[in-house]
């Protein structure tokens, strides 16, 4: 523990321990809230200075990035009026009104060269409290409406300023003690935006960037971005033939293509013997239900917007399906349940409909209709750390399976303040479940993070975030645990005593849904599936006519063995016929001509490889075999 002056920051604290640090720290974490680390401190605190290796260093950077990118808009566009500037996963964005004016890739390139030019000034990001008597002022003389509406739903001694260099805005912070941190610039994009998201409201020009503290940290998340355009799973999608849409059908409704529902099959091939091993039970359930139903959940009013608007049928209103758990609920209380049946796993790759905003709508990761590896356990409190446990072992062994090797359980609770309205108001049964799951994943020794105001509307959850062979991160699953819909539907089981008990829920999906799963297997694995899970497993490529009985003799053996093949049977040169199974990622070509005719053989070529040798043919299926069951490869 350090002693120091009333007043002391963040990056005096730095410069006592080393200046080598200082000339790191980006912000600093007081007593569990992000500030400026700059900020005069005024009392004793936990503190914890933020770097470039901090997520919440990370933010900041790219937070007064936006506010450096603001002054260099400002100083090209005078008169341009702004809304709002966050950073996002990777860099930040300003949504600007140009006056009508038209931005164009010159544009970007010359905010970019101007916030260079800034950004070498090394200016002071200093932070003001303002009266809102006087930032109304400030903002009426600059003719600002967009700040003006901000500050509608700000009160006195809550409105702070921030200035550096010529530029002034409005806002809470924190930021980065000054520009010359800001060491390698990059506009990326321009798009437009509704103000406030509104449909109904103006478009805005949303300005995206991204910076770093050296241009090595640039160069290498740009080489990035090309790899990723590479492997974007909307690109490999339409390329390798997985899904379509149409807009007759509508957006964000997936039509999964033979070669996508292979993948399907092979998924839910999995989970069911995974899951079946595990002790579950499957159920199917339908893709509507009446509005009671919703209301006893809890969903309505919760998370309606969330949900397709109603159907009316003889008086009734009907919603689509938008989660299964209220239907599974009512197979747990279609029968009576007593402690020998505890704990009662029940499972169902179910349909789902979510009506997602039509701009926030994205590829396979954000869809109106998804297909959710869902189950739901039903178990007593003294049963709960050990059901929740093996849920986070079988996210585990679905990570070796798949090659995911960096990953971590994010810990959501609730926000005290939002109880009752985002969150179901049962203070104390929020802080009994929160700490169960707790102490789950500490005994499991289970790398975890804890975020506030994240949980469920009915219990903490955990939720699983993965990375792909690239870097690119991903919400993949969740682990909920639920005390609030048990009661809602009165459910209940006899204990051993001969006494109503009611269950705990775990609500848990570790595949997360078809879409979002096979979206980052097409980036992760940049469509070269494993050979279990590839749509085309081996592709026969006769060297001319006169091998296509031979061909077609070895498609029936591997057929018998439910190997997925074909033979390429068009009037092409060898060449040719590799290089258009290599484009479709295709595992193993099985290369036949003469010498492999004449000795039963087949030549192998392994994608991404080449020539790895002639085999007999028993022998390559039964090592394609292995590959398939083991799932490896």
């Amino acid at each position: 523990m350090r002693s120091y002056e009333k007043g002391v920051s963040a990056l005096d604290v730095a410069r006592s321990i080393s200046e080598g640090l200082a000339r790191k720290v980006l912000a600093a974490e007081v007593n569990g809230a992000v500030w400026d680390a700059t900020r005069p401190i005024e009392e004793d605190a936990a503190l914890k200075l933020l770097t470039w290796e901090d997520k919440e260093g990370q933010n900041t950077f790219w937070h007064s990035s936006a506010h450096l990118m603001a002054e260099a808009i400002e100083a090209q566009f005078p008169g341009v009026k702004f809304w709002v500037g966050p950073p996002v996963e990777n860099g930040f964005y300003y949504d600007v009104d140009l006056g009508g004016r038209q931005i164009g890739e010159d544009d970007l390139r010359a905010i970019e060269k101007k916030m260079n030019e800034l950004a070498k000034q090394s200016n002071a990001y200093i932070r003001k409290p303002i009266s809102k008597q006087d930032a109304v002022a400030y903002f009426e003389e600059k003719g600002d409406e967009y700040k003006l509406d901000l500050l509608q739903n700000l009160s006195d001694g809550e409105i702070t300023f921030y200035t550096q260099g010529a530029f002034t805005d409005l806002c809470r912070g924190p930021h980065i003690p000054n520009t010359g941190f800001i060491k390698a610039i990059k506009l990326t994009n321009i798009s437009g935006a509704y103000w406030k998201g509104d449909e109904k409201n103006k478009m805005l020009t949303r300005i995206y960037g991204v910076t770093f503290p050296s241009q090595k940290g640039l160069d290498e998340y740009l080489q990035m971005l090309e790899e990723a355009k590479k492997r974007d799973h909307r690109k490999l999608g339409k390329e390798l033939s997985i899904y379509t849409t149409n807009d007759d059908v509508g957006q964000g409704l997936i039509m999964w293509l033979p070669n996508g529902t292979i993948i399907i099959e092979e998924l839910e091939k999995l989970a069911k013997e995974t899951e079946n091993a595990a002790g579950y039970k499957r159920v199917v359930t339908p893709h509507i239900a009446k509005e009671s139903l919703y209301l006893t959940s809890g969903h309505l009013p919760y998370y309606a917007e969330s949900m397709f608007p109603p159907m009316e049928m003889d008086g009734e209103k009907y919603y689509l399906k938008s989660m299964n758990c209220p239907h599974h609920h009512k197979i747990f209380d279609a029968e009576p349940k007593s402690y020998r049946d505890m704990p009662y796993r029940i499972a169902e790759y179910g349909t789902c409909y979510r009506y997602e905003q039509s701009g926030e709508l994205f590829g396979l990761m954000r869809v109106r209709c998804l297909h959710m590896n869902d189950a739901h356990i039903y178990c007593t409190k003294e049963q709960f750390a050990q059901e929740f446990k093996a849920v986070n072992d079988m996210y585990q062994k679905y990570f070796k399976i798949f090659g995911i090797e960096k990953y971590v359980m994010r810990l959501s609770l609730h926000d005290p303040e939002k109880l009752g309205e985002k969150y179901v108001n049962e203070p104390e049964l929020w802080l009994e479940t929160e700490a169960m799951v707790r102490q789950v994943m500490i005994e499991a020794q289970v790398p975890f993070v804890e975020v506030k105001g994240e949980g469920a509307f009915y219990g903490p959850k955990i939720d699983v975030q993965i990375w792909s062979a690239i870097g690119r991160e991903f919400t993949l699953a969740t682990n909920q645990v639920d005390f609030a819909q048990p009661r809602r539907f009165k459910l209940s089981f006899t204990n051993q005593n001969n006494e109503a008990e009611t269950p705990l829920i775990i609500h848990r999906a570790p595949l997360g849904t078809h879409e979002r799963f096979i979206g980052f297997l097409l980036e992760h694995y940049a469509g070269k599936f494993p050979t279990w899970l590839a749509p085309l497993q081996v592709k026969i490529l006769p060297i001319s006519d006169k091998f296509l009985d031979y061909a077609k003799s070895l498609l029936s053996e591997l057929k018998k063995w439910d190997i997925r093949a074909e033979i390429d049977e068009r009037n092409e040169k060898i060449g040719k016929k590799i290089r258009d199974t290599e484009m479709m990622k295709v595992p193993y070509m099985l290369v036949i001509g003469e010498k492999e005719v004449a000795e039963g053989k087949v030549s192998i070529r392994r994608q991404g490889r080449g020539d790895v040798g002639t085999k007999a043919i028993a022998e390559f299926v039964a090592e394609i075999k292995t590959e398939i069951v083991d799932r490896v490869g």
